[in-house]
């Protein structure tokens, strides 16, 4: 139960304090609790908040920031949430996937990357036995996603984060590398071929430099032509290639910053096309 009170002066302000007790939570369960005023508890509960929140994700770098219901590699563009809870994960699909690795549910996985979350280097976390939480692609350097999506939405952001170990030569080392090039195609039915991919004009063409990723988190962001990405209910991702000379490409996570709209009808067959006889 709550009341709102009327302060009158500070000297009434610092005994409604000395006689109330202030309690943090974080939506769920109570945090912490502080009876009365005590600066000095109040201090030491801001200072396990604030270190909580910078361990949280990539050291600070500003993800968390908005509405986000998991790990990001960087921080929302204000007025944006993140709406990779919007993704139709059942209907996901990811050409020349190698399976020795996570696959295309692996990349929308909340949680933070192992490879920065256990503490080891990028090269021993990429080389260890465990878990690999991250997609690789197979025979060569592309990748084709196909991301379906529970409601339409205008997506204005992509993050994508890449951590491959480092090494003097990608070819020789056989380490994989991070995207370059990216073609995005908007209200596919499916996924596309290769080939077929190539003679569609894509909605927009990215082209990531080196410097585009953080050093911390491995995330580049892919800032989108937003009017060309409204009432959008699927995206296909097509890696055309790989920054440098190497024949595999890596992909940790993505996550999607955006508005939502209205829920889509899942399940039901789209028809491209004009009408019956195709």
């Amino acid at each position: 139960m709550s009341k709102t009170v009327l302060v009158s002066s500070a000297e009434h302000f610092h005994q409604l304090l000395r006689n109330s007790k202030i309690v943090v939570t974080d939506y769920q369960q109570i945090v912490s609790t502080v009876q009365g005023a005590n600066p000095r508890q109040l201090s030491e509960v801001v200072k396990k908040l604030a270190a909580e929140a910078n361990s949280e994700g990539s050291g600070g770098f500003g993800e968390g920031s908005g509405a986000s219901s998991g790990w990001f590699g960087m921080g929302l563009p204000k007025g944006y949430d993140d709406v990779t809870d919007q993704v139709d994960v059942r209907g996901l699909d990811l050409l020349n996937l190698d399976s020795n690795f996570g696959n295309a549910r692996t990349l929308f996985d909340p949680s933070k990357p192992l490879t920065l979350a256990n503490g080891k280097s990028k090269e021993e976390a990429s080389r260890d036995g465990s878990k690999k939480d991250w997609v690789e692609s197979d025979t060569d350097e592309q990748l084709m996603l196909f991301i379906p999506f529970q409601s339409t939405l205008k997506v204005h952001t992509l993050h994508i984060t890449s951590l491959p170990p480092k090494g003097t030569n990608t070819a020789e080392d056989g380490i994989p590398m991070r995207p370059r090039t990216i073609k995005l195609y908007t209200n596919r039915a499916h996924v596309l071929g290769f080939e077929e991919a190539e003679d569609i004009p894509a909605t927009q063409t990215v082209s990531l430099k080196p410097q585009d990723w953080d050093g911390t988190t491995g995330t580049a962001k892919i800032e989108l032509r937003f009017v060309k990405f409204q009432n959008v209910s699927s995206v296909v991702l097509f890696v055309l290639d790989g920054d440098g000379d190497g024949e595999k490409v890596r992909i940790d996570r993505l996550r999607i910053v955006g508005e939502r709209g209205e829920k889509r009808e899942l399940g039901k067959l789209e028809k491209i096309g004009d009408q019956s006889g195709e």
